[in-house]
């Protein structure tokens, strides 16, 4: 006989630790926090109905710091994390819903590709969906 255990590995709590910090900057609008938990050349895509669209990481943090904290309080709330892990590669899968001032403004699905470098979770790819509707 065998017992289902929920713990999560150290791998998966750095990996948690790691969005949670990428989070924290954006809601903060702290790009170097966010610097911090990317390696190499971040890849940042959207997929909407109308298509897929890349973002350049340098100019997301651009858009990032010109957010005004007095006017503009924006919030990603993940609403859950999967976390599925090979030796040095992981992929985390979360459902987000996305606030501006408080009103909801779209939700959709983030997922993040992540890399163990040199002993520490980066993210190196991030691509999300993003839709207005069923936003339940």
């Amino acid at each position: 006989m065998f017992q289902l255990t929920f713990a999560q590995s150290n791998d998966e709590l750095e990996i948690k630790e790691v969005i949670d910090v990428f989070f924290e900057g954006l809601h903060a609008g702290d790009t170097l926090k966010i610097k911090e938990t990317v390696g190499g050349k971040v890849i940042m895509q959207s997929v909407n109905d109308s298509g897929l669209k890349s973002v350049i990481f340098s100019d997301f943090l651009k858009n990032i710091a010109s957010i005004n904290p007095e006017t503009t309080k924006i919030k990603e709330k993940i609403i859950s994390l999967n976390i599925k892990l090979d030796g040095v590669m992981a992929n985390a899968w979360a459902p987000y819903e996305f606030y501006i001032n408080s009103e909801l403004s779209h939700c959709g699905i983030n997922s993040f590709q992540l890399i163990k470098i040199e002993g520490n979770w980066k993210i190196i790819y991030i691509i999300d969906t993003r839709r207005k509707d069923n936003c339940n």
